[in-house]
This record gives structure tokens, sequence and C-alpha cells, in this order.
């Protein structure tokens, strides 16, 4: 997943803050020259590339949170975990895994998306294990730089409940579609769940384009926006260019980012001011996540158009990598 700033041309503070010297925390400045975190009267600053116009407007966009904290608390996890596994079952040669991590099959026994399993065996807890797991170095570095920026920046703005409701849902979302399109690819990633935070960022920007611009706060949350939006649409194309090469799930990364917006216009629809826009998007988020959620698990665990049938060869993910691999090492057979 690539790395993209997506910001704007204000200062953040807490919801819960004043407008004073006596701010809870100004969580970012976008015109480039300074951060600062205010708490109790304390200020600290540090500098930052320019990532906007550099303008010293000094304008304060409220979000909900200082930190983003199942951001930080998932990629500390995730890095945690692919340790573990290279530690545990030791590290491939590049041949074989070129974001340098663990033997293919390690994946699989670890938890990543297997058709197999997740259809036959009902192992349905694998729809979000995925997430924890990354391919490698490279992988769990693309991914949570993403994760610890744009990612912890966005549950500042929404809150951790719906974030972490976002996330997972994304999660499923994506696990799901890259069954359906690539059913016979063991694959692991955070970018599935990290691209519906994407989709509902599009979805919320999409659902709040018609309140009102009255305030001085409405007007600063519509430039945030607006930025967030160009931000947005430049990571999506990254993506999309980097969805087709080899060992990259570009089922997971599509499906986790219809999948966020499905779940981004539920929440964010209800929460717009003006009463016949709420029931009008709140209309449509129920019927696209139930039409989305529901062909999806029609296709993996019911008959909806044959079913799913992934190769039975993925039942035993080390026989299966041998074949492509004649000097290939099981060393985390279970």
């Amino acid at each position: 997943m690539p790395f993209f700033s997506n910001h704007s041309n204000a200062n953040h503070t807490n919801k819960n803050s004043h407008d004073d010297d006596d701010a809870t925390s100004l969580l970012r400045t976008f015109s480039g020259r300074s951060m600062e975190y205010r708490d109790s009267g304390a200020t600290l600053s540090r500098k930052l590339p320019l990532l906007a116009n550099d303008n010293d407007d000094g304008e304060v966009y409220i979000v909900q949170q200082r930190h983003g904290y199942f951001s930080i608390f998932f990629s500390v996890m995730q890095t945690g975990i692919l340790i573990a596994m290279m530690v545990d079952c030791g590290v491939a040669p590049l041949k074989m895994n070129p974001m340098l991590g663990p033997y293919p099959d390690t994946l699989s026994y670890w938890g990543g998306k297997n058709a197999y399993l997740i259809v036959n065996m009902k192992e349905y807890w694998r729809l979000i294990t995925p997430i924890m797991l990354h391919a490698g170095v490279f992988h769990l570095i693309g991914n949570i730089l993403v994760q610890l920026d744009a990612g912890e920046f966005f549950e500042r703005e929404w809150g951790s409940l719906s974030w972490l409701v976002i996330y997972l849902g994304s999660a499923v979302g994506s696990s799901l579609l890259s069954c359906v399109v690539m059913p016979n690819m063991i694959s692991v990633g955070s970018s599935g769940a990290v691209m519906g935070l994407f989709g509902a960022k599009l979805a919320e920007i999409f659902c709040r384009a018609c309140e009102s611009r009255k305030t001085h706060q409405a007007r600063v949350g519509h430039e945030v926006r607006n930025e967030q939006l160009r931000g947005v649409l430049c990571s999506l194309f990254v993506v999309a260019l980097f969805s087709f090469v080899p060992y990259v799930d570009w089922g997971a990364h599509l499906g986790g980012m219809l999948a966020g917006w499905c779940i981004g216009m539920y929440l964010f629809s209800f929460r717009i001011k003006t009463y016949i826009w709420r029931i009008c998007w709140g209309l449509v988020a129920v019927a696209s996540t139930t039409i989305y959620f529901g062909l999806l698990f029609g296709k993996v665990f019911g008959n909806l158009n044959g079913g799913l049938q992934p190769t039975n060869q993925l039942a035993d993910v080390c026989s299966y990598y041998k074949q492509f691999y004649p000097d290939y090492v099981c060393t985390c057979m279970r």
C-alpha cells in the first residue's frame, strides 16, 4: 500500500477543546510550517514538510480525539506478528518471497486467506485474520505507513468506534471479494482494510457535501474534506497501478474499498443534519450495503452462480507450493 499524505490547510484540535490558549490539542497544521500540541498551557512544535499552500491563517479544524488508538494498536500488533512468523518459520529466499518475509505456506498456517479452508472447512475467522499478517518487511512498511498517517487521522476525525467498524467490515469485504475473484491464491495484508478507510472517507465527503457552510467551522471542514478528496483519489490511483503486479491481491484492494464505501455511507448518512438528505442517503446506504455483502456471501457460502469452488490443493499448502518450487522446504507445518 503506497504512502500518501492527504491533509488540508488547517490546524486540528480536539472536539472538546476551546478556541483559546487553553485548547486541549492542535493536532496538525497544513501550512507546512509547524505541528503544535497544546496541553495544559504547554506547547511543543516541530517542523513538517510543505504539504499544501503556504499560508498562516491559523484556522482550526475540530476532530473528535487526540490520538488514533486503534491505528497504532493494529500497526504494533501487525509488526509483532510478522517478526514472530519470521522467527518461528524462517525467512524464505527472495525468489520465493520478494517481500523479504516467511515462506508462503506460513501465511496460510498463521491465518491467511485460504478460500478452500474458509468454504470447505468453515474457518470463517480467516475473513478477518489476514489483516494481521503481512507477506514481508516491504509489504508491512508500505501498509503501516498509510495506516499511521491517513488512517490515524481518519480515526481522530471519526472516533475509534466508527473507525474500527469500518476497518473490520472492510477486512471482511476484502477477503470475500478476494475469494471470489482469486479463489486459488493465499493472500494476507491490511491493505484491503486500509482501502476500506479510503472508501469510507469518500462516502463521508459525499454525504457531507450537502451540509451548510454558514459557520466558520463548517467552511473549514469543507476545505479539509476537499483537500482530503484530492489526496484519497491520488492514493487510489497509485494503488490501482500496483494492484496488478505479481504477489498483489487486487481483489482484496477493490473489495475493501467497496466495503468501506458501503459501511461509510451507512454510518455517515445518519449524521447528516438535514432531515431529507439523511433519509435519502440512508436508504442508498442500506441498499448498497445489503446488495454488496449479500452478493458476496451468496457467492462464497451459498449457491449463487454455482457457488465458490476453490482448488482442493489448498487443503495442503505445503504440497501446493512444492509443485512450483522443487526445493521448497515446509518449515512451519502444524
